[in-house]
């Protein structure tokens, strides 16, 4: 199915192009063809973009779901997001950055740092680092730096221009020189994740029994801290924030895997991917004239999904 939607999505837009071509494009490329330019120049990075940042939000959401014990999270609750919106912000608005390769370093820079002060914010008392205490840190310090961001851009015009666009979250206009970066860290959280899986599990029933079960308890949580970072962090800097992915997908996928977290992350990793490449190839057809940017759709189909899920008597069980 994944290769299926990967397919439509080269064929699939504005202009329809056939299977034939598009796999002409790939395999003999003509340079003075538009339709192959349209292919290898804009489809291929746009459909690798969504299939890498697909799979990263929904791994982060099963990551964090099951790290919190709270089966309506997302990547977003740990304070990622916050962080790498405010460092893109700070850097566009204060030092005057505004090529998008110029920013990426405070985006990463910026979750990593907000997600470290939400753990050790969390980690005060004698408790140490609870479920509970993780993400009311997440929220409050998230909800802080969302107040600077606002401010920041408030104040310079130019800096409201670009972040407007910025902020949606659109895996178009992207280049493949990107990956360079993108791709090893994406590549690294989803390894982090799925080691982690089976500590997960343990983690599910509660601290004393993980221990009593031999889990090592802290370097699992620094080990996901880690891997959530570098996720959701990455996929902030390279399109921006897309929302409802990290939450949406996890459940869909413990409605055939069930609790395990071995099956829920490996299969997150597949669906996420399948889920915003359709969410792109939607955007680019729904519109008669031009397109909406994917992280708009998935607001919109995510909306529904999400009031399901709260309107549920027993939500997916973790």
């Amino acid at each position: 199915m994944l290769a299926l939607t990967a397919v439509a999505s080269l064929a699939v837009g504005s202009k329809s192009i056939d299977p034939a071509t598009v796999l002409a494009a790939l395999t003999s490329y003509d340079d003075e063809n538009a339709l192959h330019l349209m292919v290898r120049e804009l489809r291929v990075p746009r459909t690798v973009y969504a299939i890498l940042i697909g799979a990263a939000l929904a791994v982060c959401g099963a990551l964090i779901q099951a790290f919190t014990r709270n089966p309506l999270a997302d990547p977003g609750i740990l304070g990622v997001n916050a962080g790498a919106s405010f460092a893109v912000t700070f850097a566009v608005g204060v030092l005057g950055f505004s090529e998008p390769g110029a920013y990426v370093p405070f985006a990463l820079a910026g979750a990593f740092v907000l997600t470290v002060l939400v753990y050790a914010l969390g980690s005060f008392g004698p408790t140490g680092a609870t479920p509970m205490k993780l993400t009311l840190s997440g929220v409050a310090l998230g909800a802080a730096f969302t107040g600077f961001t606002t401010a920041i851009v408030l104040q310079n015009n130019s800096t409201l221009q670009i972040m407007r666009f910025w902020g949606v979250g659109s895996v178009a206009g992207r280049e493949l020189e990107q990956l360079a970066w993108a791709a090893p860290l994406i590549f690294a959280g989803l390894l982090l994740g799925l080691l982690s899986a089976r500590s997960l599990n343990a983690l599910a029933l509660g601290d004393d029994l993980a221990q009593a079960l031999g889990a090592r308890i802290r370097v699992t949580r620094i080990c996901v801290i880690i891997a959530v970072t570098l996720l959701a962090g990455t996929a902030v800097a390279a399109v921006g924030p897309i929302g409802f992915v990290g939450i949406m997908i996890p459940h869909a996928v413990r409605w055939f895997t069930g609790p395990d977290q071995r099956w829920v992350i490996a299969y997150s990793l597949v669906v996420g991917a399948i889920f915003l490449l359709l969410a792109d190839i939607l955007g680019r057809v729904v519109l008669p004239n031009g397109e909406l940017r994917v992280g708009i759709v998935t607001g919109l189909l995510g909306a529904p999904v999400l009031i399901a899920l709260v309107r549920r008597r027993q939500v997916s069980g973790l």
